[in-house]
């Protein structure tokens, strides 16, 4: 009876480890997903998406660089300007501007040339030169918010391409499983998640150049008030 029981225990502890044998053989070794891997299971969609955000990126690092030399303070400048004016050296006022070569500096020179003539005809040189230099500083901004539009619909091309691919893999073999539609899945979802971060940066970086651009007129306007101002002073 003994002998009965040790071997009924034995022949149940092979079969135990048998059966966790062949539960460890069928669970797979989790495999490690790293960010580049991710990036390229989006497909082909991912090119024209890192070419947008390449873009996007060179466009605002030299934009912010132009609109940030041309945002400093030149108020004085336009104390320099006004004793100038004052002490009826107009030709050191203009020459003073050609040195500067700041927006603000450019547009004041265009007015400086033109004393003596009525104030309407300075106050017309003087607009027209600083809508050029804003057209200037505004150079390119625009591209950004095309790319904001663009990124996320090139996203959603990549959402239908990986739709296209799980139906195609679905007709060739016949059946849905998890390994059939993965591989769209991962082309849908990554492309999505990629335009749509892409977008909302283009977006961000636009606007951030466009508040730039706007203190920058704001200023010019006021000093070019100021400006006519001084133009307008008994005397002069």
């Amino acid at each position: 009876m003994m002998t009965l029981l040790l071997a009924a225990q034995d022949t149940l502890q092979k079969v135990l480890d048998s059966a966790n044998n062949t539960a460890a053989n069928a669970v797979p070794t989790e495999k490690e997903l790293h960010f580049i891997d991710l990036l390229f299971k989006g497909g082909w969609v991912m090119i024209p998406l890192a070419f947008l955000a390449f873009l996007a990126l060179v466009i605002f690092t030299e934009r912010y660089l132009t609109i940030r030399k041309s945002s400093k303070d030149e108020s004085n400048l336009l104390f320099q300007i006004r004793q100038n004016i004052h002490e009826g050296r107009l030709e050191a006022a203009i020459a003073l501007c050609k040195n500067n070569k700041s927006p603000l500096a450019r547009m004041l020179e265009k007015g400086l040339k033109r004393i003596g003539r009525p104030i309407k005809d300075i106050e017309g040189a003087i607009e027209n030169t600083g809508k050029l230099e804003v057209s200037k500083l505004e150079k390119n901004i625009g591209i950004l918010g095309i790319i904001a539009g663009i990124a996320p619909m090139l996203g959603f091309v990549g959402t239908i391409v990986g739709v296209i691919t799980i139906f195609h893999q679905v007709s060739i073999k016949g059946a849905i499983e998890i390994g059939t539609i993965s591989g769209g899945l991962y082309t849908k979802m990554i492309t999505s998640a990629t335009g749509l971060i892409i977008g909302i940066i283009a977006y961000v970086l636009y606007h951030i150049l466009n508040i730039m651009v706007e203190k920058i007129i704001l200023k010019m306007e006021t000093d070019a008030i100021d400006f006519i101002d001084l133009l307008e002073e008994p005397g002069k």
